[in-house]
C-alpha cells in the first residue's frame, strides 16, 4: 500500500526519473517479498501442522513467521540498497521493516505485541517523516492515514486478540524504529 502510494501519488516525487515499467517493477518486488511470500510461509507453515491457525495467535506461533519475515525484509533491502538510483527513503523504509521485524521476534519472547499496529505505527512515521521533507506534503493523505492507522488499533482492541499495552507498543516501536533508520541511514 505505502509503496504503491509512493509510486503511482501525484504528490510524490522520489520517482520522476523512472520509467512507468520500473514502477511496475518496484511494485511487484515490494508485494512479492512483503506480501506474497509471508503469506504463503505463513501458509506452507500451517499446511505442514507447524501452526494451528493462519492467525499466528499465540507467542510461539509467531516465531517461524517472524524469522521468515526477517529473512524475506533483508532481502528487498539488500537488493534495494544496492540498485542505483532509487530513492534513499525507499531503502530507509525496507530497513525499517527488517529491523521491526527483528525487534518484534526479541518482543515476542516476553509479550504478543500487535503486528498490525507495529506496521501502522511504522508506516505512519514514515508518511510524517517523508511529507516533512518533501515540498509536496502528503495533502489530504496523511490525515487518511492517521484515520487508518487508528482503526487498525480499534479493530486489534475489538476483536480482543490484544491488551492496550500491546496494541500501543506496537505503534510506538513501529514508529520508533522507523525514526532510528531514518536518522542513522
Amino acid at each position: 500500500m505505502l509503496i504503491g502510494f509512493l509510486l503511482f501519488s501525484d504528490t510524490s516525487s522520489l520517482f520522476l526519473g523512472f520509467h512507468r515499467s520500473q514502477l511496475w517493477l518496484i511494485l511487484g518486488q515490494a508485494f512479492t517479498l512483503y506480501t506474497f511470500f509471508p503469506l504463503v510461509t505463513v501458509g506452507l507453515l500451517k499446511a505442514v501442522g507447524f501452526l494451528e491457525s493462519i492467525h499466528l495467535r499465540t507467542q510461539r506461533e509467531r516465531v517461524i513467521p517472524l524469522v521468515a519475515v526477517g529473512i524475506w525484509y533483508f532481502w528487498i533491502w539488500y537488493v534495494w540498497k544496492n540498485l542505483p538510483d532509487y530513492p534513499v527513503e525507499l531503502v530507509q523504509f525496507a530497513l525499517a521493516a527488517w529491523t521491526t521485524s527483528w525487534v518484534t521476534l526479541m518482543i515476542n519472547v516476553r509479550m504478543k505485541i500487535s503486528l498490525h499496529t507495529l506496521s501502522a505505527g511504522l508506516i505512519l512515521a514514515f508518511l510524517f517523516l517523508w511529507a516533512g521533507k518533501h515540498q509536496y506534503g502528503a495533502g489530504y493523505y496523511l490525515p487518511i492515514a492517521c484515520l487508518w492507522a487508528g482503526a487498525v488499533g480499534a479493530a486489534r482492541l475489538y476483536i480482543s486478540d490484544h491488551k492496550k499495552s500491546e496494541v500501543y507498543l506496537g505503534y510506538f516501536v513501529g514508529a520508533a524504529l522507523m525514526c532510528i533508520v531514518r536518522i542513522i541511514y
